[in-house]
């Protein structure tokens, strides 16, 4: 009997510790998909406060630049479309009209650059100023929504959340991507402009000589030598080499006799004799 106790005790506890974990699983998943949903509504505000701007450029741009009614009317018509579409949870087809959009005024923006007087407009000025304000908060609020979509369709695929998931019908959220070929194009840089090596142990170089490879440049047409040596291109003149005269060979002079086991640094006395000490006999050669 005592057995039994003990395993209907721990059966219970284990149906109980199962229930506390669905419970708590599946209130995450709807808490994860509440800030899916809120995150989104954010970025859909951003895009509405476009719509709202793109009318008002629009009007501005056509009293300068009426030569460029196609790209206007291809803004406005954008504009409506995606404008039309949004009401709703994000889809691709709204992707792909809200890229396009970007596109468009990015365009526009380009054909401004021809029209002085336009960029002078305060108005104008006034508007750019908050379409690009409202573009860096549409790019922040994407990438906010795009990361609670990331960890909620995560969680949903992780096992074994995956299995209370699939029972409350949880569905996975979609990204609202850019696949815009010049937002995504990492910029270019260039080196054409490779700067000259220091020269290595020379001190002084005229600007025609390189001192990497020891030759002779060629001089510009225009450079002429002065006298001081200090225009550019200067080269100094050319001599023939002088070749050395001959030195006549010198006869060889006799190396006078030594005397044996002679002590270093003396010499044969040459007369006459400097006046000696007296009582000096001096020795007899």
């Amino acid at each position: 009997m005592t057995a039994f106790w003990v395993v209907l005790v721990l059966l219970v506890l284990l149906v109980v510790g199962v229930v506390l974990y669905g419970i708590g699983a599946y209130n995450s998943l709807v808490r994860m998909r509440n800030l899916v949903e809120e995150s989104w509504r954010q970025v859909d505000v951003e895009l509405n406060r476009r719509y709202d701007l793109i009318p008002n450029l629009v009007e501005t741009v056509k009293g300068y630049a009426k030569h460029e009614s196609g790209t206007l009317e291809e803004v406005v018509r954008l504009r409506n479309q995606a404008a039309g579409m949004a009401s709703g949870a994000p889809s691709e087809q709204r992707a792909g009209v809200e890229e396009q959009l970007t596109g468009a005024i990015r365009q526009l923006m380009v054909t401004v650059e021809a029209y002085p007087d336009l960029k002078a407009n305060t108005s104008f000025v006034e508007l750019q100023r908050q379409l690009a304000d409202t573009e860096d908060r549409i790019a922040n609020g994407r990438r906010y929504y795009n990361a609670n979509v990331r960890n909620y369709n995560t969680r949903i695929e992780s096992f074994p959340t995956s299995l209370i998931a699939s029972a409350a019908r949880f569905e996975r959220a979609m990204y609202f991507e850019v696949n815009d070929a010049q937002v995504r194009q990492a910029p270019k840089v260039s080196f054409d402009a490779t700067p000259a090596a220091p020269s290595v142990g020379v001190a002084f170089e005229t600007p025609n000589f390189s001192a990497r490879s020891g030759t002779q440049d060629a001089l510009p047409a225009a450079a002429e030598p002065t006298q001081n040596g200090q225009a550019f291109g200067y080269r100094a003149p050319e001599t023939e080499p002088v070749e050395a005269e001959p030195v006549p060979a010198q006869p060889a002079q006799a190396t006078p006799p030594t005397t044996p086991q002679q002590a270093p640094g003396y010499g044969t006395a040459v007369p006459p004799y400097p006046p000696q000490t007296p009582g000096y006999t001096p020795p007899q050669s």
